[in-house]
C-alpha cells in the first residue's frame, strides 16, 4: 500500500515546448512556458490533473488578438500565468494544475467583490464557500470556512486584501493546501511558513482586480478527438444592484411582475451572482448577510439542484453544531454515537434542531445559473425560508415562477439577470 503514495510524489517529465503559438486568422498569441527555480532545481507544474499526466503552464508573451471591436486579455494583468519564484513565498510541494486553477477561480470570482474585503475558500475548481465582509478579512474568512467546513479541508484560499497575523492564525487552525493573497503581513508569514507543505503564493494583482473586469480571453476547450472549441469568456453583466432586471413578464394580457427586493437582498444577490460565475453548472446557490450558506454544483436538472443544495445545507449545519458542542464532525458523532448514550443524545438533539432551524436557509437569498423551466423548484425553497431570488429569466413559465413567489407569505422578492452562467 505504501507504495501507492509513491505517485504522488514521482514527477513526469515535462516534454511540453517553451514557446506556443496560436493562430487565429491573421492575428497571432505567442505564450511561454513558465518554469521555477525551486531548490536549485528548474520546475514546471508538478503535474495536471492527476499524477500520471504531465502538464504545462503558458503566459502570454506577446497577443494583440481582439474580435469583433474587443480587445481580449493580452497579458497585461499579472495573475496565475504570470507567477514567478518572488510569488511562490513558499512553494510547498510546488504546484499543480489543480491548485493553479483552483487559485484562478478564485479570482474569477473575486473579481466582482471587489468593494469588500473577500475571501473564497475552493475544493476541485468550485466554491465551499465564500464571503465578503466590511468588518474585514477575518470575518469574511471565517465566515467562508463555516459555509462548509467539511469541505474547505484540504482546499485553496483566495483573498483580496494585505493578509494579516490573526487570519493567518485562523488559517493554521485548518488543514489547507494554498493560500494566494495580495500581500502578507511579516507575522502572518511566520505564522503560515510553520507549515511547510502550504503553498503559500502573493500575487499583487489581486488587490486591483477591479482593472480585469468586463476584458474577456479566449476560452479554449480540447475535444477527445483533438479538435476545439474556442469561445469568448463568460463576462458577468450584475455589477451593481441596479444591473438587475424586474421579474416581470406577460401571460395571455395579464401582467405578472414580482416584489423587487430590499436593499440588504439586493446586496446578498449581488454578491451570490458574482459567486456564480465560478461555480459548475447546474447550479444553486443560497446565501446570507455577505456568506454562502449552501452551493449546489453540477445537477443535470434544476429542482434536483435545489434538492440537493436544500440538503447540503442541513448537513452543513448539523455539522457546525457538532463541532461547536463537541469538536466532532457529524460523521465523527454519529459514529461515536453507537456506543456512547449521551452522545446519541446529544446527536438526535442536534438533528432535532436542525430539521427546526431547516439547516439555516430561513431568511436566505437564492441565485441560480439558469432559468427555472418549472416553479417546483422556486416552491421548495420558498418553503425553506428564502426572502429573494435571482434568476437570468426567459422561460416560457416565467409567469408560474412570479406567480409562485407572489403567493408566497411572506411575498418573496425576484429579479431577472438577462444573462445565463453557466459553467463547464
Amino acid at each position: 500500500m505504501s507504495d501507492l503514495k509513491k505517485m504522488y510524489h514521482t514527477l513526469n517529465r515535462d516534454s511540453f515546448p517553451a514557446d506556443l503559438t496560436l493562430t487565429i486568422g491573421d492575428q497571432t498569441i505567442r505564450y511561454a512556458k513558465k518554469t521555477w527555480s525551486i531548490g536549485g532545481e528548474q520546475k514546471g507544474l508538478r503535474y495536471g490533473e492527476n499524477p500520471d499526466q504531465p502538464a504545462a503552464l503558458y503566459e502570454v508573451a506577446e497577443s494583440s488578438f481582439a474580435m469583433d471591436g474587443v480587445a481580449f486579455q493580452q497579458g497585461q494583468h499579472k495573475l496565475v500565468s504570470a507567477l514567478t519564484e518572488e510569488n511562490l513565498i513558499q512553494s510547498g510541494k510546488h504546484p499543480g494544475k489543480i491548485n493553479l486553477t483552483d487559485v484562478d477561480n478564485g479570482i474569477n470570482m473575486l473579481q466582482y467583490l471587489t468593494a469588500k474585503p473577500a475571501a473564497n475558500i475552493l475544493k476541485h475548481n468550485n466554491p465551499c464557500g465564500a464571503a465578503w465582509a466590511s468588518e474585514g478579512l477575518l470575518t469574511a474568512l471565517s465566515r467562508a470556512f463555516s459555509s462548509d467546513r467539511i469541505a474547505a479541508f484540504g482546499g485553496t484560499i483566495v483573498v483580496n486584501r494585505t493578509l494579516d497575523k490573526a487570519c493567518a492564525e485562523f488559517i493554521n487552525s485548518s488543514y489547507f493546501e494554498v493560500i494566494a493573497a495580495p500581500a502578507f503581513d511579516a507575522d502572518a508569514l511566520e505564522v503560515l511558513t510553520t507549515k511547510k507543505n502550504l503553498r503559500i503564493i502573493r500575487i499583487p494583482a489581486l488587490a486591483e482586480l477591479e482593472k480585469i473586469v468586463g476584458t474577456p480571453f479566449l476560452d479554449i476547450k480540447s475535444l477527445v478527438d483533438g479538435g476545439l472549441i474556442v469561445q469568448a469568456s463568460f463576462r458577468n453583466r450584475i455589477l451593481a444592484e441596479d444591473d438587475f432586471l424586474p421579474a416581470e413578464t406577460v401571460k395571455d394580457g395579464t401582467t405578472f411582475i414580482a416584489r423587487k427586493p430590499t436593499p440588504a437582498e439586493a446586496d446578498d444577490l449581488l454578491f451570490a451572482w458574482a459567486v456564480e460565475a465560478g461555480v459548475t453548472s447546474n447550479s444553486i446557490i443560497f446565501a446570507r448577510d455577505g456568506a454562502t450558506v449552501s452551493i449546489g454544483t453540477g445537477e443535470q436538472d434544476r429542482v434536483g439542484c435545489v434538492e440537493l443544495t436544500i440538503q447540503k445545507a442541513y448537513t452543513k449545519y448539523a455539522d457546525r453544531l457538532a463541532f461547536v458542542r463537541h469538536n466532532l464532525s457529524l460523521y465523527e458523532l454519529k459514529m461515536k454515537a453507537r456506543d456512547d448514550e449521551a452522545l446519541a443524545a446529544s446527536l438526535q438533539d442536534i438533528l432535532a434542531k436542525t430539521e427546526a432551524d431547516k439547516g439555516g436557509l430561513p431568511g436566505t437569498v437564492l441565485v441560480s445559473d439558469g432559468f427555472f423551466p418549472f416553479r417546483d423548484g422556486v416552491d421548495l425553497a420558498i418553503a425553506q425560508g428564502v426572502t429573494a431570488i435571482a434568476q437570468p429569466g426567459g422561460s416560457i413559465r416565467d409567469w408560474e415562477i412570479i406567480q409562485a413567489v407572489n403567493e408566497a407569505s411572506p411575498q418573496v422578492a425576484m429579479v431577472f439577470t438577462g444573462q445565463r452562467s453557466f459553467k463547464h
